[in-house]
């Protein structure tokens, strides 16, 4: 267990929703409910860092002024005219003011060398924010059928195969199998977005950024115990915070 002086700030995005998801009363029910899945939290305080929940009323230069590093969860797509699309039928709910905060925070979390984890959505909003584009829908039934909710939250029902030599390798070895809960993924790779792994029907189900600490995956991490991934970022977000304070 690492000292408190040298436990990371983590900061976790979310969603901005209306509070009648949690059955609130009738003169509540449009009230703005800022909505965190705990798993996230819980994956980085197992892994030494200290969580920290991030509005997204917030200014990104103000985030990047309190943490040593971020994770970008799951969620709805990433609005598709913010890589040269248009919806998609199977689009469902866009969240604007999300897509912004996000990809602002991402730009400048890239320009001062944040350790930065992208999770499903996040790992797809990390390549938007590159320039890069995603696939518009993977049809349920096809390939490893990545879009199904059939299965429970943990289960693992895919493999990726990892690129030898990459970060992702050394954490999992040439092979993981993983759990999947995505309609989308990687489509052109945006500015040194290196593809590190893949699904057996050739989908991207992970990424590194060539000389920068920042890590896509498509899979839910954060569903397993003491999954690696938030132990390279906790370490990572040290190193940061220690080249912060030399500075």
């Amino acid at each position: 267990m690492r000292g408190p002086g040298s436990r990371p700030v983590i900061g976790l995005t979310g969603r901005r929703m209306a509070a009648r998801v949690i059955g609130v009363p009738l003169g509540f029910d449009d009230a703005p409910l800022d909505v965190y899945m705990s798993e996230y939290a819980t994956s980085v305080i197992d892994a030494g860092g200290i969580p920290l929940h991030l509005p997204l009323d917030m200014r990104p230069e103000d985030v990047l002024d309190l943490v040593d590093g971020v994770v970008f969860v799951g969620g709805a797509d990433v609005d598709p005219r913010r890589y040269g699309g248009v919806p998609h039928p199977r689009s469902g709910g866009l969240e604007p003011m999300r897509d912004e905060f996000e990809l602002d925070l991402a730009t400048q979390g890239l320009g001062a060398g944040v350790p930065m984890l992208g999770i499903c959505r996040g790992a797809q909003l990390l390549n938007v924010a590159l320039g890069g584009t995603l696939v518009a829908d993977l049809p349920i039934g096809q390939g490893e059928s990545h879009a199904s909710y059939a299965y429970p939250r943990a289960h693992r029902s895919h493999a990726v195969s990892f690129a030898a030599g990459s970060l992702l390798e050394a954490l999992y070895g040439p092979e993981a199998v993983v759990n999947s809960f995505h309609h989308q993924a990687v489509d052109r790779p945006g500015r040194d977005v290196v593809v590190t792994g893949r699904a057996g029907d050739g989908v991207v189900e992970a990424f590194e950024v060539a000389d920068r600490p920042v890590v896509g995956v498509q899979w839910h991490p954060e569903c397993f115990t003491a999954d690696p991934i938030f132990n390279w970022l906790v370490d990572a977000s040290v190193a940061h915070k220690l080249q912060e304070s030399a500075a």
